[in-house]
C-alpha cells in the first residue's frame, strides 16, 4: 500500500475505490490498528508513527475517532453511556456536558436513556458518530459509515455530517465506493486501486468527467466508446469522431501544433458519456442546441433505482438513464425506436493507460 495525504481542519478527504483496493488498510494504519512496513503518520503536528524513528504511539493515545459501518455500539449501555464511553470519568459534570452537547448537535435529545436496540439505524449511526467525537479527536476516520442505510437516510445523514463539521471543524478521512457520497461530502478525493493512488483532486473534476480509463471505470462511467478522430474544429473547440457507423461531436483534444495544417493520421480515442447526460426522445428533435442526435433501438430496460437503465443499439451500445415517470409516459420497451440526444460538452475524452513492459 502506497499513500500520501494531508487534511486541514474541517476538510473531508475521500478515499474512493473498489473493495480490496487498500482504503480500510489506510484507515487502520492511521488509527494504529495495523503497523505499516514503512512510513510516517503525523496528527496535528504530533508524530504517532515513524518507521525510521521507531515511533509507534498506541491506539488509545492517538486521539483518533474511528467509525465503521457496523458501529460497534454496546448493547448493555444506553445512548448516554455509549457516547460517554471513551471519556476519562463519565460521571463528572464535564462528561455530562459533552454528552448533552453532542446529543443536541446530532439530534439525539430525548433518547439518552434508550438502549441501542431501541433505536433506528439512523439513530444508531448518530450515536456511534457522537461517541467518536466525544473524546475531541484530532482526526475522524469514517469507513463506509452509511453503507447499511437506505438512500433517503443516507442523504439526510450526509447533510448532518456536513453541518457537524461547521460546528466542530476537525479533519475527516472518509472511505467509500459510492460516487454520490464522494461528491456530496468530499473536499478532495484520492482514487485508490491495487494499493496505489491512481488519481486525486477535487471530487467533481476527478469523478465527474474522469480523464483516465481506469478511474472512469471505477467511477461508474456507463459509456466508454472507442472512436476515431475524423476532423477537428478549433474555432468551435470541438471535433468529429466516428465509430460503429456513428458520428459524434465532442470537445477538442490537445492536438499537436505541427498537425494544425494538412492531412492528419486518424487517431483512436475513448469518449466517455454518463448515462444521466443522455436525453431520450420519441421523435427526432429539431431546434435544439444538442449537437448529438442518434437514432436507436431499445435493447434492454433494467431497474436502476431511483429509475431505469435503458440500453440502446445506435450502431454502438449506449446506456441511458430515465425516471419511472418518463418511462411510463414514453412507453419505453425493448424493440422501440427512439432517439438519444446529448450535448458535445457532455462527452469527455478518456486516456487509456498503457502498461509498460518493465512494470
Amino acid at each position: 500500500m502506497e499513500a500520501d495525504w494531508h487534511i486541514e481542519e474541517g476538510e473531508v478527504l475521500v478515499l474512493f475505490g473498489p473493495s480490496g483496493a487498500g482504503k480500510t488498510t489506510t484507515l487502520r494504519g492511521i488509527a494504529g490498528l495495523v503497523r505499516p512496513e514503512e512510513g510516517r503518520v503525523e496528527l496535528g503536528g504530533r508524530v504517532v508513527y515513524d518507521s525510521a524513528g521507531h515511533i509507534s504511539v498506541p491506539v488509545h493515545r492517538r486521539q483518533v475517532g474511528y467509525l465503521t459501518q457496523q458501529y460497534h455500539l454496546f448493547p448493555h449501555l444506553n445512548v448516554a453511556g455509549n457516547i460517554a464511553y471513551g471519556l476519562p470519568d463519565r460521571r463528572q459534570p464535564d462528561a455530562r456536558g459533552t454528552v448533552e452537547r453532542l446529543a443536541k448537535m446530532l439530534r439525539l435529545e430525548g433518547l439518552e436513556d434508550r438502549y441501542t436496540w431501541q433505536l433506528s439505524g439512523g439513530q444508531q449511526q448518530r450515536v456511534a458518530l457522537a461517541r467518536a467525537l466525544a473524546t475531541t479527536p484530532q482526526l475522524l476516520l469514517l469507513d463506509e459509515p452509511f453503507a447499511s442505510l437506505d438512500n433517503e437516510l443516507r442523504r439526510e445523514l450526509r447533510r448532518e455530517l456536513r453541518a457537524m463539521l461547521v460546528d466542530s471543524p476537525i479533519p475527516v478521512m472518509l472511505v467509500t465506493h459510492d460516487r454520490e457520497e464522494a461528491l456530496a461530502l468530499g473536499d478532495s478525493v484520492q482514487v485508490i486501486d491495487g494499493g496505489r493512488i491512481v488519481d486525486q483532486g477535487e471530487p467533481l473534476q476527478v469523478l465527474g468527467q474522469p480523464g483516465r480509463g481506469r478511474v472512469a471505470r471505477l467511477a461508474g462511467v456507463e459509456n466508454l466508446l472507442t472512436m476515431t478522430v475524423e476532423s477537428r474544429n478549433p474555432q468551435d473547440g470541438t471535433m468529429i469522431c466516428i465509430g460503429g457507423g456513428v458520428k459524434l461531436e465532442v470537445p477538442l483534444d490537445a492536438a499537436p501544433s505541427d498537425q494544425s495544417d494538412g492531412p492528419r493520421q486518424r487517431e483512436n480515442i475513448t469518449v466517455g458519456i454518463r448515462s444521466s447526460d443522455i436525453i431520450l426522445a420519441s421523435e427526432e428533435p429539431r431546434g435544439t442546441s444538442a449537437r448529438n442526435r442518434l437514432p436507436g433501438t431499445v435493447t434492454t430496460v433494467d431497474p436502476r433505482p431511483p429509475g431505469y437503465e435503458v440500453t440502446l443499439d445506435c450502431g454502438i451500445p449506449l446506456k441511458t438513464q430515465v425516471t419511472g415517470a418518463a418511462m411510463s409516459e414514453m412507453g419505453i420497451r425493448p424493440g422501440q425506436n427512439i432517439w438519444a440526444v446529448f450535448k458535445a460538452s457532455s462527452c469527455f475524452l478518456v486516456q487509456e493507460e498503457m502498461t509498460s513492459p518493465s512494470a
